[in-house]
């Protein structure tokens, strides 16, 4: 199935989608944060076909989000770059979104803490700026120098 291309829509998330929108995406991202590095492991992991795997690792090096690097035993690996692991508050929210909305019958699948004290983080939220949590209703959408004659509401 082909998709539209957001690319040229004056949007950032429609120009995030356009990067890392399709369904395999924040799943390579996810087992890269989790250590799997290598194109065999990554692929075993997910189950994704080679050239679909090929084609998604090579768009999110091309984005600067992964990068190809040697790794101990010489093999080419998969590394998050500072622009990947800046998506971990949305992978976080994610999981939490999906731990609430797509529970599994035994429980919690997966509790993210602090590596220092072990205790599980707080949920993702927007925050003001001196911390208070923010009400949905309370997150305004301001029309910025970016944005020219767009229709924003």
């Amino acid at each position: 199935m082909k998709h539209t291309s957001f690319k040229d829509m004056n949007c950032s998330l429609a120009q995030s989608l356009e990067i890392i929108g399709d369904r395999w995406s924040l799943l390579i991202i996810r087992d890269t944060a989790f250590g799997i590095r290598r194109f065999d492991d990554i692929q075993k992991s997910l189950g994704i076909a080679r050239n679909i795997l090929t084609q998604r690792l090579n768009k999110l090096a091309n984005e600067g989000i992964l990068a190809k690097a040697r790794g101990k035993a010489g093999r080419m690996e998969y590394q998050l770059t500072d622009k990947g692991w800046d998506l971990q508050p949305l992978l976080l929210s994610l999981f939490q979104w999906g731990e609430k909305y797509q529970p599994h019958p035994d429980g919690e699948r997966m509790c993210f803490v602090d590596g220092t004290s072990g205790h599980a983080i707080q949920p993702m939220a927007a925050r003001s700026y001196d911390g208070r949590l923010l009400k949905p209703a309370d997150v305004w959408a301001k029309r910025g120098p970016g944005l020219q004659k767009e229709i924003v509401r």
